[in-house]
């Protein structure tokens, strides 16, 4: 179990580098008499590595006294909207990219074990960057994901 936790720090430091979200806005789902209300929260991040591009997360947040002690377990449920939002050049890195993606945007969304992932694929057949995300655990996987593709389009303003 120390092993386990430990891992879980180690992994967190390591990934300094990668997105951070600012929430847009929340909405209420089920109130709660005490602590926060369950909420669908969107939240927006810009992929730090391809510049003009923005994606938009909705997932579930638990409320309740667990919730706002930050000790509860979020669902498995989100969803995800990446847009080109200016002109976008690739680097060479990222056209060479490998097959598993790239990590570009991480969640906590329980106390140690479960996290919220957005990880990147190029598409080069198609000129298109695509953002699955995804919710993991360290023991258990989950299936439940949701996919973007944004088309690398000429900007003309």
């Amino acid at each position: 179990m120390k092993n386990k936790i430990f891992a879980a720090l180690l992994l967190s430091l390591t990934l300094a580098g990668i997105a951070q979200a600012e929430q847009v806005g929340s909405v209420d789902t089920v109130f709660k008499f005490f602590g926060p209300d369950h909420k669908i929260v969107v939240e927006a991040f810009d992929d730090p590595d391809v510049k003009n591009v923005t994606c938009y997360l909705s997932r579930a947040k638990t409320g309740g006294i667990k919730g706002g002690l930050g000790l509860a377990e979020d669902t498995a449920d989100a969803a995800i909207s990446c847009q080109q939002v200016g002109p976008i050049t690739l680097t060479d890195k990222i056209k060479n990219g490998k097959q598993s993606g790239s990590v570009v945007f991480q969640k906590r969304t329980s106390l140690v074990f479960k996290r919220l992932q957005v990880v990147r694929f190029y598409d080069a057949d198609r000129n298109a960057l695509i953002y699955l995300s995804y919710s993991d655990r360290v023991v258990d996987g989950s299936p439940k994901n949701a996919l973007s593709a944004v088309p690398i389009m000429p900007w003309n303003r």
